[in-house]
């Protein structure tokens, strides 16, 4: 088995029954923990041989060959080289920003956007923004409903920090989830309203939301309530009208669980051929049920590599970069095996996610215990309900932060030229010119070959 070895590191716990009555200061994540906790057939799926092609895939494809040719160098010195940011998007829904009792919670919660995650999907469900027609909650100040904040607050501190969102979503076709309560039983009517809401969503936020769900779960309308005809295509229609052109459109639907879905595909293939711009795929990932969680540490067959890359193979066929849209992963129980188990499981999947050539993002979907909708599973969170960060949280830091980051320190050749290889992303230098001045800039590496620096 591939070693894990230093990826995790956990507080205070009593790891099971092979070390019950000896609560340690630290333990470090290795090899044979790892096997202790998840069983023999788990592991079997999850082999040598597997981690080591997703460690090759992620070279492949998350990496490129940077060339950096500084005019002034002093000889013999040192260039430091550090990434600041993704250019692969790494994000968490952000429904329940300022819903915390303290400010401190409330500060927890906003700084693992920018620290953990680079983006944010921003709730934007009809239902519960407009719930009185003609009286949406967009601002600060608008009556409180749980999971459901006012999304100006929420936008404009995404924008503080730099995080690219997902405004989630334009139209859900669910009465129970979607649709405010005043929405009429006609078709024709509810066709209308559906072309000025799309309409005043983008004069109000332009360009200042990245990405767009612009529907939600279309592809089972007939189990979800009456939706005007073709309100798919219509709605994406509507989108390319009114929305500035470089705002990318989404579809999201499905599950990875449910295995290869060519019915999704070829929905996304009719509307782009019929001219809907679709930027993105998105397919989402839920294991609520916390028993189906312990039954994947037993090696039940479930969300196995070769299942994984099944699904993926067959959005390829949407031709679309594709986006891990929600991502559920609940632990077995509250306890700290439990909560171990739910981050081999995370931990397995983001690698896998990430080595896949099409994905461009990934969006964990509750971010603290107890924040989900009603009747969903209570702790599927990063951080506990007093937001200590959960095991999860840290390995899901060590592979985003650590692991999938480029740091170097390098001796420049004679001529000045600075060659590495690195995670592709936003970076900072900094190095001494020939006459002992510190100099700095910054550069962003998508493909191989020269890079341009921005002189600081």
């Amino acid at each position: 088995m591939k070693k894990i070895s230093c990826w995790i590191i956990v507080y205070l716990f009593t790891f099971g029954p092979h070390l019950r009555g000896q609560e340690l200061n630290r333990i470090v994540w290795d090899e044979k923990d790892a096997q202790k906790v998840m069983g023999e057939a788990y592991w079997s799926f999850w082999n040598e041989d597997v981690q080591r092609k997703i460690d090759e895939d992620i070279d492949r494809n998350r990496k490129a060959d940077a060339v950096i040719t500084l005019e002034s160098v002093l000889k013999g010195s040192n260039v430091e080289i550090e990434q600041v940011s993704h250019t692969f998007l790494f994000g968490g829904n952000i429904f329940l920003f300022g819903n915390f009792d303290s400010p401190q919670q409330n500060r927890t919660y906003e700084n693992t956007f920018g620290s953990l995650f680079n983006a944010a999907t921003v709730p934007f469900y009809w239902k519960t923004l407009e719930p009185e027609k003609g009286k949406p909650r967009y601002e600060l100040g608008a009556d409180e409903i749980y999971r459901r904040p006012p999304p100006d607050p929420v936008v404009a501190f995404c924008e503080s920090k730099n995080i690219n969102m997902n405004g989630h979503a334009i139209i859900y076709g669910s009465r129970k989830w979607g649709h405010p309560d005043w929405m009429p039983e006609n078709r024709e009517e509810m066709e209308i309203l559906f072309g000025q809401h799309v309409k005043v969503l983008a004069e109000r936020y332009t360009d200042r939301i990245q990405r767009w769900d612009v529907v939600n779960e279309s592809i089972h309308q007939a189990d979800r309530g009456l939706m005007p005809d073709d309100y798919t295509y219509k709605t994406f229609a509507a989108a390319m009208k009114y929305f500035p052109d470089h705002v990318k459109f989404n579809s999201n639907d499905c599950d990875i669980k449910w295995g290869p879905t060519p019915r999704y595909v070829e929905i996304v293939r009719d509307l782009v051929d019929r001219g809907a711009r679709i930027d993105n795929v998105g397919v989402q990932m839920h294991i609520f049920n916390p028993s189906e969680s312990q039954k994947i540490a037993q090696g039940a067959d479930v969300l196995t590599p070769e299942k994984n890359h099944a699904v993926l193979k067959c959005l390829d066929g949407a031709e679309r970069p594709i986006h891990i849209s929600e991502v559920t992963i609940s632990a077995p129980d509250e306890s700290r095996v439990g909560q171990l188990i739910q981050a081999v499981i995370a931990r397995n999947l983001y690698r896998l996610w990430f080595s896949y050539p099409s994905t461009m993002g990934i969006t964990w979907w509750n971010v603290v215990d107890g924040g989900a909708a009603p009747g969903e599973p209570s702790f599927s969170g990063l951080y506990d309900q007093a937001l200590n960060p959960k095991p999860v949280y840290h390995a899901l830091d060590q592979l985003i932060n650590q692991d999938w980051k480029t740091r170097i320190t390098i001796v420049p050749q004679p001529d000045g030229v600075v060659k590495f290889r690195g995670f592709k992303g936003t970076y900072r230098m900094k190095w001494k010119d020939g006459a002992g001045k510190e100099q700095r800039a910054t550069f962003s590496l998508k493909t191989n070959g020269k890079v341009q620096l921005r002189k600081l």
